[in-house]
C-alpha cells in the first residue's frame, strides 16, 4: 500500500499542468500589454529630451564658432571634424562626427545658415516612434516647439 501511495505522489508532483503554465502566460501577457506602451512613451520622451540638449550643443559650437571665425557656419559639417589634416572653417572639430551628419537619438538635425545668424531645426526620424515633436531654434537661444509633424519655425510655441 504505500509503494502504491508513493507512485502516486509522484505522478501527481511531476511538474505543472497545462492549465497552470496557462495561467501564467496570460498573466505575463497582461503585465506586458500595459508596461509596452509606457515603456515606448518613455523611449520617445526621452529622444525629445535628447535632442532639447542637441540643439544647447548646436549653440555652443556656434558661439565657439563665432569667436573664431567671426560668422556662424551655415552647416553642421563646418561645425563637424575634419576628414583629414587640421580644423579650419569647413570643419571646426567643435562637434562629433555623428552630430556633423545630421542624425542622432532618434533625430534629424539641420544647421541653415542666415544673413544674420542661423537656424537650428530638428525632426524625429520616424515620427510617433522616436518623437512626437519637432523643433527650431536660432541665435536667439530660444528653442521652440510643435506638436505634431509640421516643422517648427520661429513662430512655434517656446518649451517653457
Amino acid at each position: 500500500m504505500d509503494s502504491r501511495v508513493s507512485t502516486l505522489r509522484r505522478r501527481t508532483s511531476r511538474g505543472f499542468s497545462l492549465i497552470e503554465i496557462m495561467i501564467v502566460v496570460a498573466i505575463i501577457l497582461v503585465i506586458a500589454s500595459i508596461a509596452i506602451p509606457k515603456i515606448n512613451a518613455s523611449r520617445m520622451q526621452a529622444h525629445e529630451m535628447a535632442a532639447i540638449r542637441t540643439i544647447t550643443a548646436i549653440h555652443t559650437a556656434q558661439t565657439q564658432y563665432m569667436s573664431q571665425f567671426g560668422k556662424y557656419a551655415a552647416s553642421l559639417t563646418e561645425l563637424g571634424p575634419p576628414a583629414s589634416g587640421n580644423a579650419g572653417p569647413s570643419a571646426s572639430d567643435l562637434l562629433p562626427g555623428d552630430l556633423a551628419q545630421g542624425n542622432k537619438s532618434g533625430y534629424k538635425f539641420t544647421v541653415t545658415g542666415t544673413q544674420t545668424g542661423y537656424g537650428v531645426a530638428a525632426e524625429p526620424n520616424a515620427f510617433g516612434n522616436t518623437g512626437r515633436r519637432t523643433f527650431f531654434s536660432d541665435q536667439s537661444l530660444v528653442i521652440r516647439q510643435n506638436w505634431g509633424q509640421e516643422p517648427a519655425t520661429v513662430a512655434s510655441k517656446e518649451i517653457q
